[in-house]
């Protein structure tokens, strides 16, 4: 094998690849990244045996072929070069030449067979979805996905497919969030998936705002995706997701309205002085007024009042003050509305008239 790139095409192909590339792993051959090369073109592969990750890039190829070479060294070779600089990779013997210039370098390989590829995925359901809206839908739910907990199922996100509307949840059992989109599938009968967590920060690295299409091929077992000229390839999480309508509540008599960005301002205020461990601030709703309270092992109390909408009985209620940030982080417009009813019960939090949203928050005792 033995061709020529440049580096500004080199570079950003190798970024797509690598990231989902760890450092350490139990199998050396996972450390490195699949390369064939044929037609003047060279695709590569990363893998972690869950998400295969596979991107083409153009070459002045003069040999064709198929190695192995270690992932972060040849990152880091590549980023160590000028810009615009030439890169000649040439198989010799069983090492791997790369020069640019007056610079060598010499690389060990392993054979491309030992490289686990991941099956294409068979008999599935295929449809587009706009990359725009497939990141607004991860982006807006994402936040509240479980990374390690042991109901495996709640490490990622559901995809609930219903023949007009896409719907995404993620959970932790502490917090929920839903964001619903109208998205036509032509799915005749209803549909959930769940995508692991690690394929779910992937993808939101990838995506762009764009209004290109993303096709998607949704088989038993595992998911194909199609981003421009990435492919990506994850295992589904096989379990079966809460029923999470029944963790909404439902009928929440108080209603009050915030001004976000001054509410998130407080909660950071406040924060300063909670407790490091439980984070805990105290939301004290009074008409016209709330008074958010917090105070730590050692005696040291923060207290800040904003105004809001608000025009019934007094309540308090304890929160998490990192999921409350974290739901103002997502809320695109300038108000917020929660809905509550008492405070041992969940409330809801969301855009003022953002009805395809809803963001579940658990009370803390404080």
């Amino acid at each position: 094998m033995e061709f020529t790139v440049n580096r500004e095409i080199l570079l950003p192909a190798l970024g797509k690849v690598t990231g989902i590339i760890e450092r350490r792993q139990t199998l050396p051959i996972l450390s490195n990244l699949h390369l064939v090369a044929s037609d003047n073109q060279v695709t590569l592969t990363g893998s972690d045996l869950e998400i295969e990750v596979k991107t083409a890039l153009p070459v002045a190829l003069e040999t064709a072929g198929e190695i192995t070479l270690p992932a972060r060294k040849l990152v880091d070779i590549c980023r160590s070069l000028t810009e615009g600089s030439e890169i000649r990779l040439r198989m010799k013997e069983d090492r791997c030449l790369v020069t640019s210039g007056r610079s060598r370098f010499t690389l060990g390989v392993l054979p491309a067979t030992e490289f686990p590829l991941m099956a294409a995925v068979q008999d599935g359901f295929e449809f587009a979805i706009t990359e725009s809206v497939f990141k607004r839908l991860l982006d807006k739910t994402a936040f509240s996905m479980a990374q390690q907990d042991v109901r495996y199922y709640l490490n990622g996100i559901l995809l609930d497919f219903n023949p007009a509307t896409l719907t995404v949840v993620a959970t932790d059992g502490h917090r929920l969030a839903k964001f619903t989109s109208d998205v036509v599938v032509n799915m005749t009968d209803a549909r959930q998936v769940i995508i692991p967590s690690k394929t779910v920060l992937e993808l939101r690295r990838q995506l762009s705002n764009s209004d290109g299409d993303v096709t998607i091929i949704l088989g038993e077992k595992s998911c194909h995706m199609v981003i421009g000229n990435l492919t990506m390839t994850t295992k589904l999480i096989d379990g079966r997701y809460p029923e999470y309508e029944r963790v909404i509540p439902h009928n929440l008599t108080e209603v009050a309205f915030l001004k976000k960005d001054e509410l998130k301002r407080a909660l950071a205020r406040t924060a300063i002085l909670s407790n490091e461990k439980y984070k805990g601030v105290r939301l004290n709703f009074d008409p016209g007024t709330l008074k958010l309270q917090a105070q730590n092992p050692e005696q040291e109390e923060a207290e800040e009042d904003i105004e809001l909408e608000y025009n019934s009985d007094s309540i308090a209620i304890g929160f998490n003050v990192s999921y409350l940030v974290d739901v103002m982080n997502v809320i695109d417009g300038n108000e917020v509305q929660v809905q509550f009813q008492d405070a041992n019960s969940s409330s809801i939090w969301r855009g003022r008239n953002a009805d395809d949203e809803a963001y579940v928050v658990m009370p803390m005792r404080i």
